[in-house]
């Protein structure tokens, strides 16, 4: 499956121990297909929050032990069951795509992180847990991580975002930098716009580097895969660095080039 739709999820690629994969497919299919809710086509907010709130129905059934009646959650009811999931992240992330439909700006950081808290950071915990890794400390370093990829993902997106008029950039550091919400939709890089976009990118670039011990605390695979994802972000940073007006005009991505360099980083 591809990861370009939902980038902060570790799909279910060859670095993943063949006993995990079918959890991870189940639970990327319930992440996935709650984002579209939330995301995808024109159906009217209220209906898709109705549709959210189907998904936490089926929650709840298998929180009782019940079948559920939705295909997305038979795997996932396995998954839990067989790997004895909390049911507390699935929710986290419902409440994540609910809030995307309903708040459209953000007043200050510690919204956007509380958000982050709820759409990224449980999909590494969910993670750990089916290594079966509960230390506290890997599990915070796993939410640095986790938010620190969401805050890339919104720099990435500032121009996709606005167009579905979202805006994650903290409103009061907006205005304190005199950068207009007419500057984004105008595509306009002049005043004070570089200064700003370089706070935000050393902020994440702070957070990712926070929890990047992690990657070589853990072991094998998941190791492995974490420390080609933080490269990835970093890389993505870099990117953003260079040129912080690239958002709205060429979009930076990982190329083919990035992948090889960043995997043989990661080995070696």
């Amino acid at each position: 499956m591809s990861v370009d739709h939902y980038e902060n999820f570790p799909v279910a690629s060859w670095l993943l121990p063949k006993r995990l994969r079918r959890p991870v497919e189940a639970i990327y299919r319930f992440a996935r297909s709650a984002d579209d809710i939330a995301d995808e086509g024109d159906v009217a907010a209220t209906e898709r929050l109705t549709q959210l709130a189907g998904y936490h129905a089926e929650l709840n059934r298998i929180e009782r032990g019940d079948t559920p009646t939705d295909s997305v959650f038979g795997p996932l009811a396995a998954a839990i069951h067989d790997f004895a999931i909390p049911l507390a992240p699935f929710r986290d992330l419902l409440s994540a795509f609910a809030q995307d439909i309903e708040k459209t700006r953000y007043a200050h950081f510690g919204e956007v992180m509380d958000y982050c808290r709820r759409s990224a950071n449980p999909v590494g915990r969910l993670m750990l847990h089916l290594y079966g890794d509960h230390d506290p400390r890997h599990l915070a370093y796993s939410d640095a991580i986790c938010s620190s990829l969401q805050l890339i993902n919104f720099l990435q997106d500032i121009a996709v975002d606005y167009q579905k008029d979202r805006i994650y950039l903290p409103q009061d550091e907006l205005a304190a930098l005199h950068v207009s919400e007419t500057q984004i939709a105008q595509g306009d890089t002049r005043g004070m716009w570089h200064t700003m976009m370089h706070k935000q990118i050393e902020r994440t670039r702070k957070l990712l580097q926070a929890g990047a011990p992690l990657s070589r605390q853990l072991k094998g695979r998941i190791g492995l895969e974490l420390r080609v994802t933080i490269l990835g972000g970093e890389t993505i940073l870099r990117k953003l660095h260079a040129d912080p007006g690239c958002v709205f005009h060429d979009r930076p991505v990982l190329t083919k080039k990035d992948w090889i360099t960043m995997l043989g980083r990661a080995l070696f």
